[in-house]
């Protein structure tokens, strides 16, 4: 997609929450370079400052930054409050790391209500405010970065992994949801990628860094050239592979049009054609 129809489709403004560093830094970099001004969010003013200020002179793009733990009660809130009245695009939900390096039972339950509260009500509530007026205006994007965790229990990040696997689910919905009002929705599954965070992480738990990790700029650009086409993306593999999950992005997409189908049918009283039965 032509830069100049990427800005009409998803602009004018976009925001990143998670875009201090790594994947997220790279997702703003490649936004500002198609002419996205942008609201950036995370934790920590400094870095959002520093990257505000390199796309302000490297682009001439707007930039606002928010400091915001999306794991708080009130984070939707503090988004909406960083957007103000701009017209917000397209929205990333890019944070939502697991650092805990524990076990379900070894750990306090308020670390897992708070990755929960990151990565279920507060991407649940921010979809929902943000997605309502990108379906009254018949365009724009929403994104959320997940992780390949979410196809399956791992044991050390069960939670993890299961608010990847409501992010995947709900972003499929969402698809089918808003692909008639002109909203792309895309869960995006990515694999280790090389970025501060996770190399921070290996070396807390005194693990090397693997060879082969993505390159954070290699995630964004695939991402924001597959958000067209939803409502799944798995990184490293082609649209008909099938290597994380049992089934590719290709047979989820169709798996969820022929719910989407049924479900209008039921709506309307009609009875499904035997053939269309899952």
């Amino acid at each position: 997609m032509e830069d100049a129809e990427f800005s009409r489709r998803y602009g004018p403004w976009a925001l990143i929450a998670g875009a201090s560093e790594g994947t997220g830094a790279s997702f703003a970099r490649q936004l500002a370079g198609k002419g996205l001004n942008l609201i950036l969010v995370a934790r920590r003013e400094g870095p959002l400052e520093d990257l505000a200020r390199e796309l302000r002179e490297g682009h001439g793009s707007e930039c606002v930054t928010a400091s915001v733990d999306l794991a708080h009660e009130d984070a939707t809130g503090r988004l909406l409050a960083a957007a103000g009245d701009r017209e917000v695009g397209l929205l990333i939900l890019n944070a939502g790391a697991d650092a805990n390096g524990a076990t379900f039972l070894d750990n306090e339950v308020a670390n897992w209500d708070q990755l929960a509260m990151r990565n279920v009500m507060t991407v649940t509530r921010a979809l929902h405010a943000f997605g309502a007026p990108m379906r009254e205006r018949r365009r724009g994007g929403l994104m959320v970065v997940g992780s390949g965790a979410c196809y399956g229990g791992l044991p050390g990040i069960g939670v993890y992994a299961a608010t990847k696997a409501f992010d995947l689910v709900l972003c499929e919905a969402l698809w089918a949801e808003l692909e008639p009002h002109g909203v792309d929705v895309l869960s995006y599954v990515i694999g280790r990628t090389d970025t501060p965070a996770h190399r921070e992480l290996m070396e807390k738990r005194g693990i090397p860094v693997p060879e082969g990790l993505a390159a954070s700029d290699d995630v964004a650009r695939l991402g924001l050239e597959r958000l067209p086409f939803g409502p799944v993306c798995n990184w490293g593999e082609a649209d008909d592979e099938a290597i994380m999950s049992a089934t590719s992005a290709a047979q989820r997409r169709e798996r969820i049009r022929t719910i989407a189908a049924l479900s209008a049918r039921y709506a309307a009283k009609v009875p499904p054609a035997s053939k269309d039965l899952p």
